[in-house]
């Protein structure tokens, strides 16, 4: 990966079918691993998004698309699943240029993608409605309609995967999306839109907006036309959507911060604990919602816990995310280091100790990226800033416990409630931590293993909703009440 200076004409974006470019307030794409730009994007005003919104509402309510069988529905998803494997390796290198990720965890989250894609077109086409029980001589059921006009903000450290998980049940649900997708990461999106047209998805049914959220997200979020907001992203965002949508009196899933506990208990086997710590916070810089950023370690194992972190952690290969060792690349932005780095110093200032790491690796190659060393700190305790606020990098702090009553108190101090997880070999001490803990998600000698078909949202600031399952296509839909006579006399003259 060498650093070059290049022109980019701006990249077309979809705007209720047709490809639009536009020079004005276009978006540079910079790679993070050396600072260098890699593509630029045409962005979205107001009448972009009143011109994608027209063109959805549309297209949702079009008997080709309202009215088409759930098989053939199905049919479209699982070719934009086949696109989605037929261009893996550009796929990949695109997310990997725009956010830094490792190359093998983007072509991870390219195969993830596809698999989104395939799991709900096989619920597209399974998923029934139900006969309820009458009180009458009467057949009730509920059906299941889609909002029509979905829009669906994504961020940027994951958006191969977090863009599936909002656009394939949606459209499952027979909702026709607007895509805002992060203003760092837009590329992505569009080459799956481009696939998915490909695999013949009706026109105007998706929408590409590359913006900024103060233009071109705040105009979808208002937009009169938009019937639901699905977002995942920061959470003082969140919430100016939630009440943005509160006004409107419209639905939102929201798939917020977290700063996720991860306890590991005096019985727990340790060189697996390590393992699911160090995995659990340096993957993907530890820039991901569930990164295990706060651990809690008994103190009767404190010492060998931290120890092995510490080597770990210095021994882990920080690399440009193209090299084929690479461990860690660079995080996603240099702005983005800067925040790192100040929570970081804070630290510093509230009298943590710098175990490993807290600085930016100054040697070669690396020099020119937005890279930070993967960094443990102890000696804080649970009303630290760097312990309370989401830092979304590759920190990790320490702190001590002494029995369940000590940690689940700790654990659960936070605003935030999305994921967490628990090493132990008492499997009664593991469920009762796991009910008690405030997550929306609890792993349990693991971390970080995730499946498409399980519900996954958070607790208190972390969000509102449950993507992913079967109910990820329920939250794109709403339910109606049928009720049919089965009395004759109400038919007959």
């Amino acid at each position: 990966m060498k650093s070059e200076t290049r022109t980019f004409e701006p990249e077309a974006m979809l705007v209720g079918g047709e490809w639009i470019s536009r020079d004005e307030q276009a978006l540079d794409a910079i790679n993070p691993a050396d600072g260098s730009p890699s593509g630029r994007v045409s962005t979205a005003d107001a009448a972009h998004v009143d011109a994608a919104v027209t063109a959805a509402r549309a297209a949702a309510s079009a008997r080709s698309w309202r009215d088409m069988l759930p098989h053939v529905r199905a049919q479209i998803l699982g070719r934009i699943a086949d696109g989605i494997r037929a261009q893996s390796e550009t796929l990949a290198h695109l997310q990997m240029l725009e956010n830094g990720k490792v190359l093998n965890e983007c072509r991870a989250q390219v195969v993830g993608a596809a698999a989104t894609y395939r799991y709900y077109a096989a619920v597209c086409e399974t998923l029934g409605a139900e006969i309820t029980p009458s009180r009458g001589n009467y057949l009730s059921m509920t059906a299941y309609e889609p909002y029509g006009v979905v829009a669906a903000i994504t961020p940027w450290n994951s958006p191969l995967t977090m863009e599936a998980q909002k656009i394939a049940p949606a459209l499952a649900a027979g909702n026709a999306v607007v895509l805002k997708p992060s203003e760092i990461t837009p590329r992505v999106g569009l080459a799956v839109a481009r696939i998915a047209m490909e695999a013949g998805l009706p026109p105007g049914i998706l929408s590409v907006l590359p913006g900024t959220g103060a233009i071109t997200g705040d105009a979808l979020v208002n937009h009169p036309g938009v019937r639901m907001v699905s977002f995942t992203g920061g959470t003082a965002t969140g919430r100016r959507i939630a009440e943005a949508a509160a006004r409107r009196l419209i639905p939102v899933a929201l798939e917020l911060g977290g700063k996720s506990p991860h306890v590991i208990f005096d019985d727990a086997r340790l060189d697996a604990a390590v393992d699911g710590v160090v995995d659990g916070i340096f993957e993907g810089s530890g820039q991901s919602c569930v990164a295990g950023s706060r651990l809690f370690v008994q103190r009767k194992v404190l010492e060998p816990v931290v120890r092995a972190l510490v080597d770990r952690a210095d021994r882990l290969r920080v690399d440009l995310p193209d090299a084929p060792d690479a461990q860690m690349g660079p995080v996603a932005g240099f702005r983005h280091r800067q925040r790192i780095e100040s929570l970081v110093q804070s630290a510093r200032d509230e009298g943590g100790e710098i175990l490993a790491g807290g600085a930016r690796p100054q040697e070669g190659r690396l020099a020119a990226g937005a890279f930070y060393r993967p960094t443990v700190i102890a000696g804080l305790d649970n009303r630290a800033t760097a312990v309370r606020e989401e830092i979304f990098g590759p920190v990790l702090c320490v702190l001590p416990f002494d029995d369940e009553d000590d940690l689940i108190a700790q654990a659960n101090d936070t605003a935030y409630g999305l994921a967490s997880g628990i090493w132990t070999a008492n499997y009664q001490r593991a469920w009762r931590v796991a009910r008690a803990l405030e997550a929306g998600l609890v792993w349990i000698n693991t971390y970080k293993q995730l499946s498409i078909a399980t519900p996954f949202g958070g607790f208190k600031d972390s969000g509102i909703g449950r993507e992913k399952g079967v109910t990820g296509v329920r939250l794109y839909q709403q339910s109606k009440g049928i009720y049919w006579s089965m009395d004759p006399a109400n038919v007959r003259g």
